[in-house]
């Protein structure tokens, strides 16, 4: 029994406590070997990030240096292309040939999957573990394309995922952090204290780079 490579990816623009305490609970609870977080280079299903990639990637690094466990995969910053998770798994795959890889993801975008890059092959390689709060019922909201995939792969344990490289769906419950990029974005923009939102480290950073700085009245 392997343990998994747990994957987090996101545009973190910027990181903050919502995505590290929620990594770091699930690289806990769910005893993966290692969690990673991917920061996109060019998203291709969003609006176009406010930060640089370069930016966010610094952010993460100095977001994940107080949680052990936690570690950054900088290839979709590195690579030219839009950052097609597709891709990106396949590259981890090929370095990792047999271990588990498990890409971690919200219940929304778990219901958007049917809109991402070759979607159907994202099963042959990695895991998903699909994150929601307790008591939220994925299966009533799932599209058709993705019932046939739910009812095959769905496991209800964790250890489930140790026992092959890829190919199951499991389904965890996490503690709701009510934090989002969005927000700490609109507060700096106002001026507002957001100290208690991400890193000291991270809150530096942008002040030091001059990032989502204060909007100007005209």
């Amino acid at each position: 029994m392997t343990p998994p490579i747990g994957l987090l990816g996101g545009t973190f623009d910027p990181v903050h406590f919502g995505h590290l305490r929620f990594a770091a609970e699930v690289l806990a609870t769910l005893r993966f070997a290692e969690m990673r977080l991917v920061p996109a280079g060019s998203p291709p299903h969003r609006e176009g990030p406010r930060a640089s990639a370069a930016d966010r990637l610094a952010m993460v690094r100095l977001g994940v240096a107080a949680y052990p466990g936690l570690t950054v995969d900088d290839r979709e910053v590195r690579r030219a292309s839009p950052s097609y998770t597709v891709l990106t798994l396949a590259e981890i795959r090929a370095e990792r040939p047999g271990v588990p890889l498990a890409w971690l993801l919200g219940a929304d975008a778990f219901c958007g999957l049917p809109t991402w890059h070759r979607w159907r092959d994202l099963f042959g390689l990695a895991h998903f573990v699909v994150t929601a709060r307790p008591g939220f019922d994925l299966e009533a909201v799932l599209p058709p394309e993705l019932r046939d995939d739910w009812l095959r792969r769905r496991v209800a344990d964790a250890r489930a995922l140790s026992s092959s490289p890829a190919g199951s769906i499991l389904v965890h419950a996490v503690t709701p952090q009510d934090v989002s990029a969005s927000d700490i974005r609109r507060r700096l923009a106002a001026g507002e204290d957001v100290s208690g939102l991400l890193p000291s480290s991270v809150l530096e950073y942008i002040a030091s780079h001059h990032l989502y700085p204060p909007a100007r009245c005209a």
